[in-house]
């Protein structure tokens, strides 16, 4: 299931067709998917969705031509002697900021076209690396199946690392391959597994995981105001500056958030009017 289709059956589940998505997850990926409906759709250029979690399972012993096991193996290597040790050594390695050449299926453009549309073209594609930080790199567990040495890993890293090349490169410094088994996202900025619903939740109870007012508490810095300049922000008016860094929620007394606001040159201006004049 892709990131698309997630949005096509949930504007089925709640019959409406302004529904949006931020943070593309991969079809063969589960996990925190964020949605916004109807006015919450504004929000999703704005959100800081630039840290990450995930838990996710890394087979040693083969390497695949996606990095995951939806690729076909391109080599097989007995990988049942890998000790732990060089299993953690080759994990430090990988932790903090590294250069990372993602997957030639990634969704990177190369010259406007998703890499991955290249290859699937039968294009040799090869990218260059970049900068990524890999906040956390942790191995709950190992497991010996056969020839094959398995990882259960949490990752936690900024926006543009790919899990999967951490496991290809992993086992390209192991000397053995490597590749994503498995992978669930459970964070995504600021928004976790604890306030997601599964569809059979929603389609059993349709509803939100956050309201408006909620969802960008949860996001934004917050400001409140009087109600002379709740109006004067509905229409469009700006306000003294708040003091803060970037994007900021801005809320009413009555507890309902107005706008998205940011401060530029001593005065704060509207970036998203959510709650309309009147």
């Amino acid at each position: 299931m892709t990131s698309h289709d997630v949005v096509a059956r949930v504007r089925r589940i709640l019959g409406t067709r302004k529904v949006g998505h931020a943070g593309t997850l991969d079809p063969m990926a589960t996990g925190v998917l964020v949605l916004g409906i109807e006015r919450a759709t504004k929000l999703l250029g704005h959100l800081a969705l630039d840290s990450k979690a995930y838990l996710s399972t890394i087979s040693l012993g083969s390497s695949t031509t996606t990095d995951d096991a939806e690729g076909e193996v391109l080599s097989t290597v007995d990988a049942s002697g890998v000790s732990e040790e060089r299993v953690r050594a080759g994990v430090a390695k990988l932790t903090g900021p590294i250069q990372q050449v993602p997957s030639a299926v990634s969704a990177v453009k190369v010259d406007g076209k998703r890499a991955y549309a290249r290859v699937r073209a039968g294009e040799e594609v090869t990218l260059p690396p970049r900068p990524v930080t890999v906040h956390r790199f942790d191995v709950l567990s190992i497991r010996r199946e056969g020839t094959t040495t398995e990882l259960d890993v949490m990752v936690e890293c900024s926006s543009g690392t790919y899990v999967r090349a951490l496991a290809r490169d992993l086992g390209a410094d192991l000397g053995v391959g490597g590749h994503l088994a498995a992978l669930r996202r459970t964070r995504v900025g600021p928004f976790d597994l604890r306030v997601a619903r599964t569809l059979e939740k929603l389609e059993a109870d349709p509803g939100l995981s956050l309201d408006l007012d909620s969802a960008v508490a949860t996001a934004f810095p917050r400001r409140e105001i009087e109600p002379a300049e709740v109006v004067a922000l509905s229409h469009g008016q700006r306000l003294s500056a708040g003091g803060f860094e970037g994007t900021y929620g801005v809320f009413g007394p009555d507890g309902h958030v107005v706008a998205l606001a940011k401060d530029e040159e001593g005065v704060a201006r509207s970036v998203v009017v959510l709650s309309p004049a009147g």
